[in-house]
């Protein structure tokens, strides 16, 4: 996509689950997961056990083959005692078709199924944010947030205390910005606009 960084500068909802239980869980702890090579490859880096059977911990997120069957494991271990968490809860998923299921509907599906509601890592829970902040050796009056969601992006930094800027090239439009209860501190068509000069005509 042209766009050069490196990879611990980039902080997924994944890796930022992986790094959660690596501080909580219990050395090998058992972990069922849900979820893309993404969210497996960062359970595994912190030396937790992939199992489906008898897990400390159901960790979900977005999973493209998802099934009854998987869906099916994760309901009985939870109701069997095991805890429960989401990578993030977005209702829905950009697609190039058009907006698709996200990961907030496979974990209302087996909230549904076990009336246990997730621990959420990512947007808009405060674990990942506080996660980004330190890994930018940075405090929260001197970071911006950069989303074009505002139930996520949006109000997971203002419950940290961030600054935000919303792009219009999500699912929130002009029009959903202007009557939500939740009000970034500025607001500009795309990020071609934050490098173009525009975001210091907003700021000044």
């Amino acid at each position: 996509m042209g766009i050069h960084v490196e990879p611990e500068e980039i902080l997924t909802s994944a890796q930022a689950t992986g790094n959660y239980l690596h501080k909580i869980a219990p050395k090998k702890s058992r972990v069922f997961v849900i979820g893309s090579d993404g969210l497996i490859n960062a359970i595994r880096d912190h030396e937790l056990i992939l199992t489906e059977v008898d897990p400390d911990y159901v960790v979900v997120g977005i999973d493209k083959k998802i099934s009854w069957a998987k869906l099916n494991t994760a309901v009985m271990n939870i109701r069997a005692g095991a805890k429960f968490i989401g990578t993030n809860p977005d209702s829905t998923y950009p697609t190039e078709h058009g907006i698709g299921v996200g990961n907030g509907a496979i974990l209302a599906a087996i909230k549904v199924a076990t009336d246990v509601s997730p621990l959420v890592i990512g947007k808009p829970e405060t674990p990942i944010y506080e996660q980004a902040l330190q890994r930018l050796k940075s405090n929260a009056s001197d970071t911006l947030m950069i989303g074009d969601r505002l139930d996520t992006d949006i109000l997971g930094a203002q419950r940290v205390g961030i600054a935000t800027l919303l792009l219009l090239t999500g699912v929130t439009s002009l029009e959903m910005s202007k009557t939500s209860v939740i009000q970034p501190d500025l607001v500009l068509p795309g990020l071609p606009d934050v490098t173009s000069g525009m975001l210091a005509d907003c700021t000044s």
